[in-house]
């Protein structure tokens, strides 16, 4: 798990890269897409959905922080495109943050004004995917070290795990 550290922000981004042996991409992507269902599998949500302001679609994200942290929430927009690259199926999720006036901040919830995110999911040439996913914010206020060393320790990895235990029980897997 390679962390880099841009001195500019002297805020971490995180990139992961890895396999689901036994989730086809197809699946990956739908799981991984699907707001509804995501409310069931990842216990760092308060609440998420999607809404059209103005034409665009944009995605509320409130993430649960332990005790005495503040909530963060995300207001973001994301796509989802299926590429042919030189006849590989390579799907691309790229996410975000927008302002939007109609969803203003709450009180008590620091908004990430500064989020990215990109997800590169590809069959790994058998029954699984290979996996890429590049990710920064800026979380605001005063994020203690011994948070940022479960992220980037146990959090940021343990995406992979509870995305595949998601493929697994996803309710519309075919």
């Amino acid at each position: 798990l390679p962390i880099l550290f841009p001195q500019q922000s002297g805020l971490y981004e995180y990139k992961i890269f890895g396999g689901l042996a036994d989730c086809p991409p197809e699946l990956c992507v739908d799981v991984y897409m699907d707001l509804d269902f995501r409310k069931q599998w990842d216990h760092h949500v308060k609440e998420l959905y999607e809404k059209t302001y103005d034409g665009e679609k944009v995605i509320y994200w409130e993430v649960k922080f332990p005790f005495p942290l503040s909530n963060r929430d995300y207001v973001y927009v994301r796509e989802c495109r299926e590429l042919d690259v030189a006849g590989r199926k390579i799907w691309v999720v790229l996410a975000q943050s927008v302002s939007v006036p109609q969803c203003p901040e709450k009180p008590g919830i620091i908004r990430v004004s500064s989020y990215r995110q990109t997800l590169v999911i590809e069959s790994d040439g058998k029954a699984g995917s290979k996996v890429y996913m590049y990710y920064f914010d800026n979380p605001g206020g005063m994020i203690p070290s011994w948070l940022v060393n479960w992220a980037a320790k146990s959090g940021v990895p343990d995406f992979l795990k509870d995305i595949q235990k998601a493929c697994h029980n996803y309710p519309k897997r075919t």
